[in-house]
C-alpha cells in the first residue's frame, strides 16, 4: 500500500436510543440495516418468539424512519392528493386517526419500499424501512416539496409492544388505549410523554407501535418491562413472528424488481386508484400495475409449507418435479415457526404453479426437498378488529 492510500474501513453502526438497556438486558448485538440491534437475548428466539404469542413482548424498531409531511397551504387533502402521485394507494379517503400500508413505486411498477402512512388530522406521519429511509426522504423531497414540508423525525425512538397482553399493559399508561382498533394511529399522551401511537404490528399479534421522544425512550422501555407479562425481543423472533404471519420483509420478499401484484398485495390497492375508479392510475409504474390486477402476473409470493423438518432458507431455488433441471422460482424468507414446530418459508413461482396444495421442490444441500404451496398466514393473526 502506498503512504498516501487509507484503507477503507465499514462505518461503525449506528445506536438506538435503546442501546444501553439493550446491553444491560444481555442483549446479543448484532449489525442490521446499519444499525446495533439484539438479535436475541439470554431466553434465546425460541421463548421470545412463544413470549409474543402467548403474553407480551418489546421491540426495538428506531432503526425505522419516522417522517412528517405538512402540506404547506394547511389542507391535508393536498398533502394526501400529492403523496398519490408516488403510491398505488387511496390516501385521499385515509380517515383521521387511521393508518394505511402503501408501497413506493417505480416505472417498471417495482416496489421502492413498503411503508405506513396515517392520518394525524393537520398532517401525515410516515414510518419506512431503515436500509430505505435515506432514499425514500430524497424520494419525498423531489417529488412533493411543491405541497408539502418533508421533515424527517430523527429525535424519535420507535418501540413495539406486541402480543395478547400487550393492551392490558399500555392501558395502565391510558385507558383509552382500548378503544383502538386495529390500524387505528394518533397523537397521544403516555407516562407524561407525547406519543404517535398506532394499533398495528410486524408478529400477527394484537399490538402497538409507540413513536417516543428519543431522550425518553429508555426510560419509557424500562416502564413497560417493569410489568412482568413483558420481555424484550430480538432480530431472530421478529423474523420468525413475520414469517409465521406471513408477512414481507422488504430487500427479501419485495424489491424494485417485484411488482404489488407479484407480492400478492393487491389487497392493498383501492378501487379509487384502478382502472374504472375516481383516481385511477397516477403514479409509477401504475400502466403495469392496473394491467396485472386485470389480466394477473406472471408469478406470485406464496406461502411454502417443506413436508420434512429441515428449513429451507432464502435463495434456495425451487423446481417443478424432484428430477428438473430448470429452477422455476426461489425461497425469498424461510426458516423453523415454533408456533408450528415446523418449517415454513415464502418464496416465488409462477402463477400457473401458485394453487394451495401443489408440490414443487427445494434444493437444499445437493438433495430436492418437497414443499407444498399454502395459505398465509401460517399462524391466524389475531388483530383487534
Amino acid at each position: 500500500m502506498l503512504a498516501t492510500e487509507v484503507s477503507a474501513s465499514p462505518p461503525l453502526p449506528k445506536r438506538t436510543p435503546l442501546h444501553a438497556l439493550h446491553l444491560s438486558r444481555g442483549g446479543k448485538m448484532v449489525p442490521f440495516a446499519g444499525y446495533d440491534l439484539p438479535v436475541q437475548y439470554g431466553t434465546g428466539v425460541l421463548k421470545e418468539h412463544l413470549q409474543v404469542r402467548s403474553s407480551a413482548g418489546l421491540f426495538d424498531v428506531s432503526h425505522m424512519g419516522q417522517i412528517a409531511l405538512r402540506p404547506k397551504s394547511g389542507r391535508l387533502e393536498d398533502a394526501a392528493r400529492a403523496l398519490e402521485r408516488l403510491v398505488p394507494q387511496d390516501i385521499l379517503a385515509l380517515a383521521p386517526g387511521r393508518q394505511r400500508y402503501i408501497q413506493f413505486t417505480n416505472e417498471a411498477g417495482g416496489i421502492l419500499d413498503d411503508l405506513m402512512v396515517a392520518n394525524f388530522g393537520d398532517h401525515l406521519f410516515l414510518v419506512v424501512n431503515a436500509a430505505c429511509k435515506a432514499e425514500d426522504e430524497a424520494l419525498l423531497k423531489e417529488h412533493l416539496s411543491d405541497v408539502c414540508l418533508v421533515e424527517p423525525l430523527p429525535d424519535r425512538a420507535l418501540i413495539a409492544l406486541q402480543g395478547p397482553k400487550a393492551e392490558a399493559v399500555l392501558a395502565t399508561f391510558d385507558a383509552e388505549i382500548s378503544a383502538m382498533k386495529f390500524m387505528d394511529a394518533a397523537p397521544r399522551r403516555l407516562a407524561g410523554l407525547d406519543c404517535f401511537v398506532s394499533r398495528s404490528g410486524y408478529t400477527g399479534e394484537d399490538g402497538f407501535e409507540i413513536s417516543v421522544p428519543a431522550e425518553n425512550a429508555e426510560g419509557f422501555a424500562r416502564a413497560l418491562l417493569a410489568d412482568n407479562n413483558v420481555l424484550p425481543i430480538g432480530l431472530g423472533a421478529r423474523d420468525s413472528l413475520r414469517l409465521e404471519a406471513g408477512l414481507c420483509l422488504y430487500g427479501h420478499d419485495l424489491d424494485p424488481a417485484t411488482t404489488p401484484v407479484e407480492g400478492a398485495l393487491e389487497w392493498s390497492i383501492q378501487k379509487s386508484r384502478r382502472k374504472g375508479g375516481a383516481r385511477p392510475g397516477g403514479f409509477p409504474g401504475a400502466n403495469a400495475i392496473l394491467n396485472q390486477l386485470e389480466q394477473g402476473a406472471p408469478r406470485r409470493r406464496v406461502g411454502l409449507r417443506p413436508e420434512g423438518r429441515a428449513p429451507v432458507r432464502e435463495g434456495v431455488p425451487l423446481f417443478a418435479e424432484e428430477t428438473s433441471s430448470q429452477s422455476i422460482g426461489i425461497v425469498t424468507s424461510g426458516g423453523f415457526g415454533p408456533s408450528l414446530n415446523a418449517p415454513v418459508a415464502m418464496g416465488y413461482l409462477p402463477s400457473s404453479l401458485a394453487a394451495p396444495d401443489h408440490l414443487v421442490f427445494a434444493e437444499v444441500r445437493g438433495q430436492r426437498l418437497a414443499l407444498r404451496v399454502a395459505p398465509m398466514p401460517f399462524v391466524p393473526n389475531t388483530y383487534k378488529r
